[in-house]
């Protein structure tokens, strides 16, 4: 087991990264229950697989527990599937004393999360994800939302989680579509800030997606620790985890135009949405065009499409996308803001980013 300490003083946590670790989830979480009572909150699919393995652990660790079982989907994340989630625990009779576990994806995890911050003003809860994008990146730092029709994760609090749990095993589910949507996102924290990592990605990034343990414990640990040090830099995204958010701009007004229908997955969108990141910057001069071909063609080498036209969710509308990205969160005072790069490993936030080029190349893109 490989333990990742993310220090944010009274909020501090730790995420354990290994395998065979559902076997120990009792064990581990137990220190974190004092009425020895926790509620599982998953959905129809990751109960299926892997609920008996984590109830049989917890029952081993003397803890009493209770699922709750979602719909899959993205359309979970909503108004309509946080009131759900609330209402069943409020039901149930949970008490801030209990602990709420989130096993699942980034939509288990990030409504979870968000429900355990508003119930009784705010209960514990752990992470325990099972797809590769959420142990990457969903389930470390603390961001809960739902969507609404406006616009991705625009709804939502900080709530950090006390314990993350990234057990290798359960991604031996997935299939290679979810194991690439979560790769987008190792690839990004690479493209960010650490080009000897895109270098190593470029030679490992096959074996990474085939599941070898060895690469994908390396990649998953080192995705984690990249994160982990700008959360701690910037917990509540004044600055610098804003770099977090490469390519998503993009990949958020994506899902927005197609309604998050489950059609295009959230790593295919950053895929492509961090390609239009390295080529906008490299049309405003911030960056090469070699570094941009650069990074379009490992994308696709790994699978993924950068085409919009060709875009799972499509057509795409340009201006739509522009108008979906005016609404992003992290815009002020009508500018719009966008993570951009230097180069490989050199992102920067450009908090004035031109809108009449950003939908030039839109256009481009989408006819």
């Amino acid at each position: 087991m490989n333990t990742i300490h993310v220090k944010l003083d009274a909020r501090s946590y730790d995420v354990h990264t290994g395998a065979n670790l559902l076997a120990r989830a009792g064990e581990l979480i137990a220190p974190f229950a004092p009425s020895n009572r926790v509620f599982i909150v998953t959905d129809e699919t990751v109960a299926r697989l892997h609920r008996p393995a984590l109830a049989a652990s917890l029952d081993a660790a003397g803890l009493k527990n209770w699922t709750i079982t979602l719909p899959p989907g993205e359309s979970a994340k909503s108004f309509t599937g946080l009131e759900m989630l609330t209402r069943h625990l409020l039901q149930a009779g949970v008490s801030r004393k209990d602990i709420v576990i989130a096993l699942g994806g980034g939509v288990i995890g990030d409504l979870s999360g968000l429900a355990a911050g508003l119930v009784k003003r705010g209960i514990d809860f752990v992470q325990i994800p099972t797809t590769l994008l959420a142990q990457v990146d969903s389930s470390v730092g603390g961001k809960t939302a739902i969507d609404t029709p406006e616009g991705k994760n625009l709804i939502g609090l900080i709530h950090q989680p006390k314990l993350v749990l990234a057990d290798l095993d359960v991604l031996a589910t997935l299939d290679d579509r979810q194991m690439r949507a979560g790769y987008a996102e190792i690839v990004k924290a690479a493209l960010i800030g650490d080009a000897e990592f895109f270098d190593w990605c470029e030679v490992n990034g096959a074996a990474i997606l085939a599941g070898k343990p060895e690469a994908l414990q390396r990649a998953i640990a080192t995705a984690i620790s990249f994160k982990a040090r700008i959360v701690e830099a910037d917990e509540t995204e004044q600055g610098v985890r804003a770099l977090l958010n490469l390519g998503h701009t993009f990949a958020h007004a994506l899902e927005a135009h197609s309604a998050y229908d489950g059609t295009l997955l959230h790593g295919e969108a950053v895929a492509a949405g961090t390609h239009l990141a390295f080529q906008l910057s490299a049309q405003l001069g911030h960056c090469s065009a070699d570094d941009a071909v650069r990074v379009r063609q490992h994308l696709e080498r790994a699978g993924f499409i950068t085409d919009l036209r060709k875009l799972p969710g499509g057509p795409y509308d340009a201006r739509k996308l522009t108008a979906l990205m005016a609404a992003d969160k992290k815009n002020q005072a009508g500018l719009l803001t966008l993570i951009l790069a230097r180069g490989i490993g050199r992102a920067f936030i450009d908090r004035d980013a031109p809108a009449d080029v950003v939908l030039e190349m839109l256009q481009q893109e989408t006819q």
